[in-house]
């Protein structure tokens, strides 16, 4: 009896143990998900004028060829490619050996016909005295006189000659025409040049620069409509670049042509720029925007915020309650990055552009505004 007693009160006492601990034993509390983090835009209100856009392409104000004028090996290249160089610095410099060789045999000549023009001169002179004493012969005096101009003739070739020496040794120094940016250089020093051999290297004036595009009639002719004549200076002149900025410099237009593109019935338009900072590069392709009349207050968005769904185009705005809210808008075109709205969205409203895809309406978020220029 006691073995059976025994045994029966181990395992209660098992259980009793048990059941014990496994109320004594919490459970880990779950920690809460952060709000998710969005980045936003206050939507602004910015003065839009009417604007028309135009494809134009850069062009220097001024582009030189360097070429050899005289025939020699290339002995020095005096400049970094692609570097500024001012108007008469050193670039190229042609062998001299041959050309002050000729210069210094020229100005042998010369001497030498100098002296013999001296002679004839006071030969002449001697004989116009004989004859005016009835001594020498008018016959002897003709015949030094032709001696004298032969003498004076040939001074003035070897002259000639000299200048043309110095001249040709003044072609082994090419050196900028203008001031501008020099490109590459397209042959190197040592090898053998001369006019034939095409262009060293190619100059191209920076600042200030042209960008000219073509302009319909149709267009003129609305503009003439609505201001009575076309004025160079009732145009605001603004390029965009290829990442869509917009270059900071407004320019002047400065020439309209005086014939028409008969393919394409359009008007060559020309606009100046600056260009300290070298943005602009020759041969670049731009879009002109023309601005023109009054400008209106329009509210404007980055695209990137823009969404669409069958119900048509929203924004994602977050409310003083940092919550997600869904905003139906109307669009009005574009300017530059940004996109015009005409209704549905308030100035100041702050506008989700990044970290709309992990959120959603009514939701509480950590809303960061982005920073000017990012």
């Amino acid at each position: 009896m006691r073995i059976r007693h025994f045994g029966w009160i181990i395992p209660l006492g098992l259980a009793l143990a048990i059941s014990g601990c496994g109320e004594n034993k919490q459970a880990a509390p779950v920690a809460a998900a952060p709000p998710p983090a969005v980045t936003v835009v206050k939507a602004a209100a910015i003065e839009v004028k009417p604007t028309s856009s135009f494809t134009g392409r850069v062009e220097s104000m001024f582009k030189v060829d360097l070429r050899a004028r005289v025939d020699g090996f290339l002995e020095k290249r005096l400049f970094r490619e692609g570097a500024d160089v001012k108007e008469g610095e050193l670039l190229f410099v042609i062998e001299k050996g041959l050309y002050k060789a000729a210069v210094d045999e020229a100005k042998a000549g010369v001497e030498t016909a100098e002296a013999t023009l001296k002679q004839t001169d006071i030969e002449v002179g001697r004989q116009t005295e004989l004859v005016q004493r009835n001594v020498g012969t008018q016959a002897k005096l003709d015949e030094v006189t032709a001696k004298q101009g032969e003498a004076r003739g040939n001074y003035l070739a070897q002259k000639a000659a000299l200048d043309k020496a110095q001249l040709q040794l003044s072609y082994t120094d090419i050196a900028a025409p203008i001031a501008g940016r020099v490109g590459r250089a397209n042959i190197s020093v040592g090898n053998f040049v001369g006019s034939s051999s095409g262009t060293l290297a190619t100059i191209v004036s920076q600042d200030p620069i042209y960008v000219s595009f073509p302009v319909t009639q149709r267009e003129i002719l609305a503009v003439r409509r609505e201001q009575g004549a076309v004025r160079a200076n009732a145009y605001v002149i603004y390029l965009q670049l290829a990442d869509g900025t917009r270059y900071a410099q407004p320019g002047a237009i400065n020439f309209l042509d005086v014939t028409v593109n008969q393919g394409t019935d359009t008007v060559l338009v020309r606009a100046s720029f600056p260009n300290p900072n070298r943005i602009l590069v020759d041969g670049q392709l731009v879009s002109v925007v023309v601005e023109l009349g009054e400008g209106e207050k329009t509210l404007q968005v980055p695209a990137q915020a823009l969404q669409a769904d069958q119900s048509g185009a929203f924004v994602l705005v977050v409310d003083k309650d940092n919550k997600v809210q869904v905003r139906r808008i109307e669009l009005g075109g574009s300017a530059g990055l940004n996109s015009i709205i005409r209704k549905g969205l308030e100035a100041g409203e702050l506008v989700i552009t990044e970290g709309v895809q992990k959120v959603r309406p009514g939701q509480v978020v950590q809303a960061a505004e982005a920073k000017p220029g990012v």
